[in-house]
């Protein structure tokens, strides 16, 4: 079995599989459409940016395998698998091999989005990803009138204190690491006076739009999320809502919005920013050993607590 950088030679191969992709980015390719289209293959071979491509081969059977960073964001995504069905020996070790690529990169975490039914699930269970939420994608009818909620509006810098705290309140602690916020202000906000009500990031594609919310309980913007694509061109692209498991509340709304629902998926993620910590740690208790003893040596308690805490941790 080899394992090696996706090349020119590989594209006709991969051309084959353009109707036999399984997807691990429903943001991406409900915005951008199919990953394998005609559009991206050359992308796929651009050194300077954050596209990773390998090919997995085995007795004349092939799978292939792809991730992506943004520069605005510290986790990489499994972008896609094709054939979907391909060799179930080889997804380990591909995906072992996009993830050593994308800590390369300097990526904290790595992201995947499958259904749990997925024999893929079990694979990525297996190369160290772990489930920490699901989710679920709605398709959401536009409002009828075609006109533009004045409620909602594009986020500016001043509101971005008050998104964050939004953030901190709606998403989990242990979760905050890995669900960030963008690097910059984008979005829209639902204000009412001085006060924040809700926010949605949204990213928008040839494909269709995605708004992925943060929305309290108890907001009045709930009812008027259809209302806020007549704004953003919903009314000529499909638009998606992701329902995060800590969120999941929202989809009563979203159903009584006459959205449609797609299957509910397993959101993973493998850790990488711990494994560095780990060798940083290592490396330093080596350089300690290393060291010949002091004449005069003396051990602060608190250094001495925080050094047993670290050996702990890894």
């Amino acid at each position: 079995m080899t394992v090696r950088r996706f090349d020119f030679l590989d594209i006709p191969t991969l051309a084959r599989y353009r109707r036999d992709v399984l997807t691990l980015d429903s943001a991406r390719a409900l915005t951008r459409g199919n990953p394998i289209g005609a559009a991206a293959l050359l992308s796929y071979l651009n050194p300077r940016r954050f596209i990773f491509t390998a090919v997995a081969s085995e007795d004349g059977k092939h799978l292939i395998g792809q991730i992506t960073l943004t520069e605005t964001e510290t986790a990489a995504r499994l972008n896609f698998l094709a054939p979907q069905d391909g060799p179930e020996g080889l997804i380990v070790p591909l995906v072992e091999t996009l993830v050593a690529e994308a800590g390369g990169w300097g990526a904290f975490h790595i992201l995947a989005e499958v259904e749990e039914s997925s024999r893929v699930f079990h694979s990525l269970k297996q190369a160290g990803f772990s489930m920490y939420a699901w989710q679920r994608v709605w398709k959401l009818v536009p409002a009828d009138d075609g006109t533009a909620d004045k409620v909602w509006r594009p986020a500016r810098g001043v509101d971005w204190p008050a998104v964050q705290s939004l953030h901190s309140q709606i998403v989990p602690a242990l979760l905050q690491p890995v669900e960030t916020l963008p690097g910059q202000v984008e979005g829209l906000v639902c204000r009412e006076g001085d006060d924040l009500l809700a926010y949605v990031a949204v990213e928008a594609g040839p494909a269709g739009v995605w708004l992925k919310p943060l929305i309290p309980p108890d907001s009045d913007c709930i009812p008027r999320l259809a209302g806020v694509l007549n704004g953003i061109g919903g009314r000529r692209r499909p638009v998606y809502v992701c329902v995060r498991s800590y969120q999941a509340w929202l989809e009563s709304v979203l159903k009584d919005l006459g959205a449609e629902p797609g299957p509910q998926q397993a959101v993973m993620v493998k850790r990488l920013a711990l494994m560095t910590r780990a060798e940083q740690a290592v490396k330093s208790m080596e350089k300690v050993l290393a060291k010949p003893a002091a004449p005069v040596a003396r051990t602060v308690p608190g250094d001495e607590l925080q050094t047993k805490s670290d050996i702990t941790n890894v």
